[in-house]
């Protein structure tokens, strides 16, 4: 029987922690795949990470998990821009770490900028680790381009260095050699990708600083230079509900190549993290039920923070994917950054425990969103969930 249902994984800190498996991950797999090696049931990656190629992290799944992975199952943070069209043809300074460069060319950008480039060509710039600062006056800068717009893909090595760059760039209108006049605001669009604050990998401490964290840094200075908000043209990846929208698309891409006859009715986003995965899962589960009701554009004003002020337009772009699906349900594991080390609380415990919101700046924090449909101990359990209510063998 074909089925009527789809997984999204993430998979820091549900398949994996860091560089090793998640023992329960291999077991999860057994139970999805066929006798042939193939899923039987559609499934999509779906993570903040945001250094690598799509062809990387599947590449990386496959070895982790003992089956092939294709780069068409994967979302990192930043795929969704593949959708943001309009800004594809102009000159765009890139921030994060890997290939960032070669990120943004696969992703459709024709003109982008790196911190290091910018850097090189602005020397002056760069001030606070004084073994970088020029010995001699350099001579001046010609022939950059004017930067039109900013792409946060993950959190940068050198802190420092990109956020005065960054700053800079916004200050001067994308001339960052020019000489200063009133800072412009509106300033530059800037696309941001993975808000998530904090991250499990394999140390003890059960929390890494992500890029919610870098840009939660760069916000405020922002703000404490200028005395205005730091306004970001899209915000993507997790809990975005765009992110979701186009995970969906790919979860029914799935289904037809492999000739599953059956409409995909319910998803099943299995993750670590509340402020993200059963954030973003909970948020999507709500614009869904106002879909049904005909509601779609009431929903996304009711909930702004989704992508960004033109998260109405990506929705609707993909209007050959009209959704036939119905909820999606957030099953949270214990194996990462919720509850890592101490099993599945019972329900008196989830009442009483006070969580602070990491969420970000711009996502209203809303208790409800962050309190899981279901929590299990680890993927494996959450596959057996799902199969359970799918009456699925």
């Amino acid at each position: 029987q074909p089925p009527a249902f789809g997984f999204l994984f993430d998979v820091d800190g549900v398949l994996v922690r860091g560089s090793q498996p998640v023992p329960a991950a291999r077991r999860a797999f057994q139970r999805l795949a066929d006798g042939s090696g193939g899923l039987r049931v559609p499934v999509v990656f779906l993570t903040n990470a945001g250094n690598c190629l799509r062809s990387e992290k599947a590449q990386e799944l496959s070895r982790a998990l003992g089956m092939q992975v294709s780069p068409e199952q994967v979302i990192l943070s930043h795929s969704p821009l593949q959708l943001f069209s309009q800004f594809h043809q102009k000159c765009m300074l890139v921030a994060g770490q890997g290939p960032v460069e070669e990120i943004a060319h696969n992703l459709g950008f024709k003109h982008v900028v790196t911190i290091e480039a910018l850097r090189k060509a602005y020397p002056l710039l760069d001030m606070v680790d004084q073994s970088r600062r020029p010995k001699e006056l350099p001579p001046p800068t010609t022939g950059f381009p004017t930067i039109e717009g900013v792409i946060l893909f993950g959190e940068p090595v050198r802190w420092e260095t990109s956020l005065q760059l960054i700053t800079d760039v916004l200050l001067s209108n994308g001339n960052p050699g020019a000489e200063p006049q009133d800072a412009p605001y509106p300033h530059l669009p800037v696309l941001a990708c993975n808000m998530d604050l904090l991250w499990m990998a394999e140390a003890k401490m059960p929390s890494r600083f992500g890029h919610g964290t870098f840009l939660l840094c760069l916000e405020n200075i922002y703000k404490k230079v200028t005395g205005r908000e730091l306004k970001y043209e899209a915000l993507i990846g997790k809990p975005s509900t765009v992110t979701y929208r186009y995970a969906e698309y790919l979860i029914k891409q799935q289904a037809e190549k492999q000739g599953w006859k059956a409409p995909i009715r319910r998803l099943y986003a299995v993750g670590d993290n509340p402020m993200s995965d059963v954030y973003g899962a909970n948020l999507y589960n709500n614009y869904l039920k106002s879909a049904q009701q005909n509601q779609v554009r009431a929903g996304v004003k009711r909930n702004p923070q989704a992508a960004g002020p033109q998260t109405e337009d990506y929705l609707e772009l993909r209007k050959d994917c009209n959704s036939s699906v119905e909820s999606c349900d957030s099953i949270l594991v214990c194996t990462g950054v919720y509850r890592h080390d101490k099993g599945v609380p019972s329900k008196t415990e989830q009442c009483t425990t006070k969580e602070v919101f990491h969420g970000h700046r711009d996502f209203c924090f809303d208790p409800s969103l962050v309190e899981a449909s279901y929590i299990v101990q680890d993927v494996n359990d959450a596959v057996q969930l799902a199969f359970k209510k799918e009456n699925w063998s």
